[in-house]
């Protein structure tokens, strides 16, 4: 076999029986990551893809040199506040990672210092380079950053290979040394006590699943910290956190329909936790410390949530502060001395609302455009009247915003930089509504250049996600410039399965309704089609993760809409998966999926859609699928395996498969990377579209 040709991954039998159904699995031999023909087979692909696209060589670079142009490559975050200092990130040209720094503050100042042309600030003081962290490692991530409360100690942990597994150190901010303490495998989060000498941190089971929290003492070996909190129920997820007021640490229980909250008095680390409510199975509330009572945002006969209150010195009873209101949706509640500030959704976009605790009357944000996202930025100090907010649409760079949230008046902090000539009035955005088969009204965000035809005879990429009541909101983009200047219509769409629409829309697209996630984006994708901004042989379909899954369905159910399709880390292999009770995630995603273990009916249905269990003698759009070696979260082999049928079965298909052997489920973890990376990607689409030249 050369590198010009197809690889053709052997095929062993495998039976699998479930429910007195017996299925041949011919590639489940990939599973095995250890097995050098399974490297042999992800490296030959690697090299089949690299001779696939080497004609695409040239348009790659100048893809990668546009978002390099484009890019404030020096740049500086906003300043955020948090006792003595001002927090913020920096970066600098030709260097991957972000440093992460403090300026102390001066008495009385509350606006943010000036960040000028993104060079270090007067004073600067480094607490993390994550480019001499990194060092001459591949891959590179932060799994917690968190400086105690008072202000002297910083816990960090890293991963080195993309697997999750962090290796957590404390650093001594005034003599910048790190301290002996090492805790080796680590989960993402921590939680300092009020002490300064205690922290608490999470760790993972044999499944991936955060299970433990523990409680370090400085000084004393990792093999002597306490177990504070252990969850034997496999479906939930353990977290830890230090509440804005800095009084409490919670630790937060969530499975995907269930949650529990239990709380530590901060200066009172070795108390034993209590719960504010005990779990109920279907019932989500969330907790957030605010004076004498907890705030609990929760979902108790309140289908998209509502806004109660509890004691803190006797947690008991809920009285409500804001009704349950129909079709939108509270997100989150953020607590400060003499406001609360609710993120919500409605109709579709996300907006902010302000309630006074004196005297004013509640308000909500207002945005001038028809398409935009806004959220919570860090807000870390309690006693302030400043609420900071990211804002960002279509056309609008991301940007920050601090609130006074007593008059509502909005101040811009910073925009994120776009170089060259970008003008933002050469684009325009719109909301469209496509018919699914039901006759639900689905949203599509579209953005487009200005003047671009409406004859069907422009490209377009339809991008969807629909899984974990997690919406893909309208976001800016600067390497999605350079397909818009070319010509390349960008749309969203806002399928079931996400939670665009509120909490309804998340649980018409799970369990045995999740074929509405696919049937919606296909009726998307078709209404592109007739509205006139494409034709269904100029669309590439793109998702990602869960959205790969959809990738993969709707490329079974009409590969007919589709000129293309690109698949990132996609979870393909969902059933064989969701069958494994010891793969990572498995337990804790039967309240997504359902327990096809179990239940015979959710097997029966998740046969019927799963990818891999699909593949058809049809003819494919080309499929370009992209993964990661050490992802945890879809592992490798789902992609592989994928790849390896659609060859036997659809050997006209014209299928690759790129795999990063040294990253995660994000991919490549430094920023040039990431831009080589979506250069890539966005070649392989131009190509697709005859846009190539």
């Amino acid at each position: 076999m050369t590198s010009e040709q197809p690889p053709v991954a052997k095929r062993v039998p495998h039976d699998r029986v479930h429910h007195g159904d017996t299925v041949t699995d011919e590639y489940f031999w990939l599973q095995d990551r250890e097995d050098p023909d399974t490297v042999a087979y992800l490296e030959a692909e690697n090299a089949f893809t690299t001779a696939a696209t080497a004609h695409l060589a040239s348009l790659r670079e100048t893809l990668f040199n546009e978002v390099k142009a484009r890019t404030k490559e020096t740049d500086l975050s906003v300043p955020t506040r948090k006792g003595g200092f001002w927090y913020y990130t920096r970066t600098e040209e030709g260097r991957q990672y972000g440093i992460h720094c403090r300026v102390r503050a001066a008495d009385g100042r509350t606006a943010p210092p000036e960040i000028g042309d993104g060079t270090p600030l007067p004073g600067e003081e480094i607490l993390l380079d994550g480019n001499a962290l990194a060092g001459d490692s591949d891959f590179f991530a932060l799994g917690t950053f968190d400086v105690s409360v008072d202000g002297n100690l910083l816990a960090y942990s890293a991963d080195f290979s993309g697997d999750e597994r962090f290796t957590l150190r404390i650093k001594d901010l005034r003599t910048g040394e790190d301290l002996p303490d090492v805790i080796e495998d680590v989960f993402y989060g921590s939680a300092w006590a009020a002490d300064g000498s205690t922290l608490f941190y999470t760790r993972v089971d044999d499944a991936w699943r955060p299970y433990r929290v523990l409680r370090h003492s400085l000084g004393s070996g990792s093999t002597d910290d306490a177990i504070v909190f252990e969850e034997p129920d496999e479906r939930f997820w353990v977290s830890i956190e230090l509440t804005r007021s800095e009084r409490f640490l919670l630790i937060d229980v969530n499975s995907k329909v269930t949650s529990e909250v239990l709380v530590i008095p901060a200066d009172a680390p070795l108390t034993e936790p209590r719960s504010i409510a005990p779990r109920r199975q279907g019932v989500e509330y969330s907790v957030e410390h605010h004076g004498h009572r907890f705030l609990i945002l929760h979902n108790d006969g309140a289908e998209d949530f509502a806004l109660s209150y509890t004691s803190v010195d006797t947690p008991g009873s809920w009285t409500t502060l804001i009704e349950h209101e129909p079709g939108t949706r509270l997100l989150q509640v953020d607590a400060f001395s003499g406001h609360l500030v609710v993120s919500l959704r409605r109709d579709g976009l996300t907006g902010i609302r302000v309630v006074p605790l004196q005297g004013s009357a509640p308000y909500d944000i207002a945005f001038p455009e028809p398409l935009y996202s806004v959220g919570p930025e860090a807000n870390l100090e309690y006693d302030t009247t400043s609420f900071r907010l990211h804002y960002v649409s279509m056309v609008t760079p991301d940007s920050v915003y601090d609130c006074n949230l007593d008059s509502g008046e909005l101040t811009l902090r910073k925009q994120k930089p776009v170089l060259g000539d970008f003008d933002p009035s050469r684009y325009e955005q719109h909301r469209e509504w496509a018919i699914a088969d039901d006759g639900t009204r689905v949203p599509i965000s579209i953005v487009a250049r200005k003047g671009t035809p409406r004859d069907g005879s422009a490209p377009a990429t339809l991008y969807g996600y629909g899984s974990y009541e997690s919406s893909m909101d309208p976001w800016f983009s600067i390497p999605r410039l350079s397909l818009l200047d070319r010509g390349v219509i960008f749309a969203i769409a806002h399928i079931r399965g996400g939670g665009e629409m509120g909490r309804r829309w998340y649980d018409e697209g799970k369990l045995l309704a999740k074929k509405n996630t696919f049937t919606d984006f296909i009726a998307c994708a078709q209404h592109l089609v007739k509205a006139g901004w494409t034709a269904s042989d100029r669309l590439v379909a793109r998702g990602g993760s869960a959205g790969g899954l959809l990738m993969g369905a709707v490329a079974n159910l009409a590969p007919e809409s589709f000129g293309g399709i690109v698949a990132q880390v996609p979870f393909v292999d969902a059933l064989n998966t969701i069958l494994d009770p010891s793969l990572p995630l498995t337990v804790t995603e039967w309240e997504e999926w359902g327990n096809p273990l179990a239940d015979p009916e959710v097997y029966a249905y998740m046969k019927s859609y799963t990818p891999y269990e699909n593949v058809r003698s049809v003819q494919y759009p080309p499929i370009l699928a992209v993964t990661s070696l050490n992802d945890t979260r879809v592992l490798f082999h789902e992609p592989a395996k994928w790849v390896a049928r659609l060859r036997a079965v659809s050997p006209s298909t014209k299928v690759l498969l790129k795999t990063e052997m040294g990253a995660g489920h994000g991919g490549p973890s430094g920023r040039y990377d990431a831009w080589r990376e979506e250069a890539f990607v966005s070649a392989w689409l131009l190509d697709q579209v005859g846009k190539a030249s």
